[in-house]
């Protein structure tokens, strides 16, 4: 069965502050997005690497590919104005009439290990998807107007990571759908289009650098972080 992962790199860094996107930016000495490239890379080799970028930062994608001694499968789609629609213009890589698996992912996050990828792909062979998520360990607290708030049963709420994986039949057929404000991830386009979503194990270490305190986080981290 073959298999894609669409890292999805659109970010124009914003967040981050900074005039260079987050995904590009130094990660002790190599671009973030080297790592979960990297990462599908090794545990994977025979996996297609779809990178989704905005336009304007497709070039920067060769201080990428130097960092790897051999060639990888690798194309390169221009995003979209939504996340939608980046992840619909990669999907348009993965053929119609082929079995295959899909890994979605985001390119600010770095730390993503083979015990999660395969617990993933094998989640999904079995459920037609699979979905990682941490459970909260903080209190929760609604908002129900500008002055008062309700507290909120955690134990049912999983916070969603990435990358979220799914039969490409599932996939496909679920970005058939035109665009909705709902769509916050992979998961919901695919549950409105009546799939059920499968919930696997994430892993804590799993974060996703957006701000400049996460940037400081994520250097601390590489230091015991094992990469091949």
């Amino acid at each position: 069965m073959q298999q894609y992962a669409i890292i999805v790199a659109g970010g124009t860094g914003t967040r981050m502050n900074n005039a260079m996107p987050k995904q590009f930016l130094p990660l002790q000495n190599k671009p973030i997005l080297y790592y979960s490239i990297h990462a599908f890379v090794r545990v994977f080799p025979d996996i297609h690497i779809v990178l989704v970028m905005h336009k304007d930062y497709i070039k920067n994608v060769h201080a990428i590919l130097i960092q790897f001694k051999d060639r990888i499968d690798l194309q390169i789609v221009e995003g979209g104005t939504t996340r939608f629609d980046s992840v619909k213009n990669g999907l348009a890589c993965v053929p119609d009439n082929e079995e295959s698996i899909v890994y979605v992912h985001d390119a600010a996050r770095p730390f993503i290990n083979t015990q999660l990828l395969q617990s993933l792909q094998k989640d999904c062979i079995a459920n037609g998807n699979a979905i990682p998520v941490m459970p909260i360990n903080e209190s929760v607290r609604m908002q129900t107007s500008a002055t008062q708030s309700a507290a909120v049963d955690r134990s049912q709420l999983r916070l969603v990571q990435t990358p979220q994986v799914f039969k490409s039949i599932i996939l496909k057929k679920a970005f058939l759908q035109n665009y909705q404000a709902a769509f916050t991830d992979e998961a919901t386009v695919c549950e409105l289009d009546g799939a059920t979503i499968f919930l696997s194990k994430g892993i804590e270490e799993n974060i996703k650098i957006t701000t400049p305190n996460q940037l400081l986080l994520a250097e601390r981290m590489m230091l015991t972080w094992e990469v091949d």
